[in-house]
């Protein structure tokens, strides 16, 4: 199937600093968004390594079942981050979440650390793919919190997975199959602690729109929502091969 997407980065309206990295890898059909944490930069500097640690694995990794890849690659990813991260006092604590979804034939694989998300859109029926590794989530899946009530929480932005903060992590892996027409959406939470699920699915569902303009409105929406943390959206659209 023939892939068209569009990205967007935006430092948003209250942050000094854009800690957010992003790949768009139409040649190996790698997407992914990484949400670096950390002070003095450290963040920024989380998410790059762990974005191309992954990019670069996936590259070069040769054959095998492609989730088992994208797995292997998101742990390397890890790895690298969590001994840059001890090495260096001034990177000591930072972490980044990673969500990355990859194309393999007719199969698509999305590998999770942290609370960035992706979610599907499908038939005009929005699903997010992912589970957030947070806090307010485990408080959401015991039924505690509704969903709308997580991105209001005093406590969302505390999660319990990322990468680079434990010498290992445990990947979370989905993989179905891909339909023509499918529009799928990868984003960091400074977009989903200021939008819901409704707003989110009637932007990805809006029409006459590419993927490109997607990404505009979307970002837009969370600007106007009060923009408080960095926004970064990859928009990925399956269509037909010409």
């Amino acid at each position: 199937m023939r892939i068209e997407f569009g990205v967007l980065s935006d430092q948003g309206r209250v942050r000094s600093s854009n800690e957010d990295s992003f790949v768009a890898d139409t040649s190996n059909r790698l997407f992914l968004v990484a949400d670096g944490m950390g002070g003095h930069a450290a963040g920024e500097v989380a998410s790059r390594i762990a974005a191309s640690v992954v990019e670069e694995v996936v590259r070069t990794g040769g054959a095998g079942e492609a989730g088992a890849r994208l797995r292997a690659a998101v742990r390397q990813a890890n790895a690298r981050v969590y001994e840059t991260q001890r090495a260096r006092d001034e990177y000591r604590g930072m972490g980044t979440t990673l969500t990355a979804l990859m194309f393999d034939g007719p199969r698509y694989h999305v590998a999770q650390v942290g609370d960035s998300r992706a979610y599907l859109l499908r038939e005009g029926v929005l699903e997010q793919l992912t589970r957030d590794h947070s806090l307010v989530w485990q408080l959401y899946e015991s039924g505690i919190l509704s969903k709308d009530e997580i991105a209001r929480h005093s406590h969302k932005r505390l999660v319990t997975r990322a990468i680079g903060t434990h010498a290992d992590v445990e990947v979370d892996l989905r993989s179905d199959v891909c339909r023509e027409g499918d529009l799928y959406l990868l984003c960091s939470d400074g977009l989903t602690d200021v939008l819901g699920d409704g707003e989110v699915g009637g932007i990805l569902a809006g029409p006459d729109a590419s993927p490109e303009e997607i990404c505009r409105r979307l970002v837009r929406a969370a600007n106007e929502a009060g923009g408080p943390d960095n926004i970064t959206v990859v928009v990925i659209r399956l269509g037909a091969e010409r």
